[in-house]
């Protein structure tokens, strides 16, 4: 099929537009996460995010995207070094118009895509920074980043969206709840598990002591923001606007995607009082992210209410999530594993319901990429642990990382009140 000029400009603009909503998500995730943690940790959230998003971006550049989608056979792409426009695009800007053609029937400027493709991957690795907050070395983080955004993610990309074995299974993920939530997911339990639990969190008598969030104000703008971004992020997955088809299935995306995330909030809320004794603001908020990871595998349904359905499910899985990690004593400081990865897991498996997946494919998905990225997460983790520890010191962790490790307090108008004993 011919692509047509106008066609060639909608679906760029899509990509392009849609990104730049995408990456406002880089916001939102950096205001949830710096309202959840204690006060004294917030400069530092904001310094690990906006390093997120330029590691991903240049990891993404110099190998990844080669590794995810070009010339991928059933397990890897390419390794070559870095990504540019098509040859024909060049001849073009070089004033070359009877390049014209080729640039139009490839349905899209060639780094348009690129650039869409890009602000996934900080997506994924955002949702590890949450998960092991507060007690992570800056550069340990920073290096275990690199590898999951020039190598791991984008090996699990090729499986997938690179058309690699998985793809020719049959597996569906339309926007990536188990592609880009459940990688992070995944990542973010084996980087947990490794660095252990923030000091005095769990008691010796076994409780819990609570660390409710320090500004509950950012948080919720947070949400808003991850939210609206959310748009882009399953809108743009169409990756296309150049037909009218493509303009009713990208609203019908939207449509569902905002449903479920309305139905994550009421579900997540009506369950509160029972499993967590209250009712929860917070829960209400991961309970946002998890109907939006959950109906983001498979968002084109047209029984709209299926995405209620899936949304108000992946609020109740998320809530019983964060009680179960509590439980475990598994400490994961804004709730990232049950609101991106168990949600993510259920999403996946949704699919099945109303949007044509089978489920045994679905699930191989779910376990072959679970597997990967955890047992590789967990020994890069570990082997980073080895060579420049994870862990700040106790003396740090207890007087914060903004002056601990930055020498910079987000509110230094605030007085630093002592803790009560980490070993009660």
């Amino acid at each position: 099929m011919v692509e047509l000029p106008d066609q060639f400009i909608f679906n760029t603009f899509a990509f392009l537009i849609w990104g730049a909503l995408v990456m406002w998500m880089c916001a939102g995730f950096t205001m949830l996460e710096s309202g959840a943690v204690r006060t004294k940790n917030a400069s530092m959230i904001c310094l690990k995010n906006i390093g997120i998003y330029s590691i991903a971006g240049l990891a993404y550049f110099i190998i990844g995207y080669n590794i995810m989608y070009i010339d991928v056979g059933d397990l890897i792409g390419s390794f070559e070094f870095l990504y540019g426009p098509s040859g024909a695009e060049k001849a073009l800007l070089d004033g070359d118009m009877s390049a014209v053609g080729d640039v139009v029937d490839n349905g899209y400027a060639v780094m348009s895509d690129w650039f869409f493709q890009m602000v996934f991957v900080a997506t994924a690795a955002s949702i590890v920074s949450g998960a092991i907050a507060e007690r992570i070395k800056l550069w340990a983080f920073f290096a275990f980043t690199i590898i999951l955004t020039a190598f791991i993610y984008p090996i699990v990309g090729s499986w997938t969206w690179g058309g690699g074995w998985l793809a020719q299974e049959g597996f569906q993920d339309f926007a990536g709840s188990t592609i880009v939530h459940g990688t992070g997911g995944w990542a973010a339990l084996a980087g947990v598990l490794v660095v252990g639990p923030r000091l005095g969190k769990f008691k010796k008598d076994g409780s819990v002591r609570p660390t409710p969030p320090s500004n509950v104000l950012v948080v919720t703008l947070g949400v808003f923001i991850l939210w609206l971004g959310w748009f882009g992020f399953n809108g743009g997955s169409q990756l296309a606007l150049g037909t009218p088809t493509d303009a009713v299935a990208m609203t019908i995306v939207l449509v569902n995607t905002n449903l479920a995330a309305a139905a994550g909030v009421l579900a997540a809320l009506a369950v509160s009082r029972s499993i967590l004794g209250r009712i929860d603001l917070f829960a209400g908020l991961n309970g946002a992210i998890a109907g939006l990871v959950a109906i983001t595998a498979g968002p084109t349904m047209v029984d709209h209410w299926w995405a209620m359905v899936i949304g108000a499910i992946g609020g109740l899985l998320c809530t019983l999530g964060i009680k179960v990690l509590e439980m475990v004593k598994i400490d994961d400081v804004v709730g990232a594993i049950p609101a991106h990865l168990i949600a993510g897991i259920w999403g996946t498996l949704a699919v099945t319901i109303a949007a044509g997946g089978r489920f045994h494919i679905q699930l191989l998905g779910i376990v072959s990429i679970g597997a990967f990225v955890f047992i590789v997460s967990l020994l890069v983790w570990k082997a980073l642990d080895l060579l420049m520890g994870l862990r700040v010191s106790a003396e740090v962790e207890r007087m914060g990382q903004d002056v601990g490790e930055l020498g910079l307090e987000a509110y230094p108008e605030f007085v630093l009140m002592p803790e009560p004993n980490d070993l009660d």
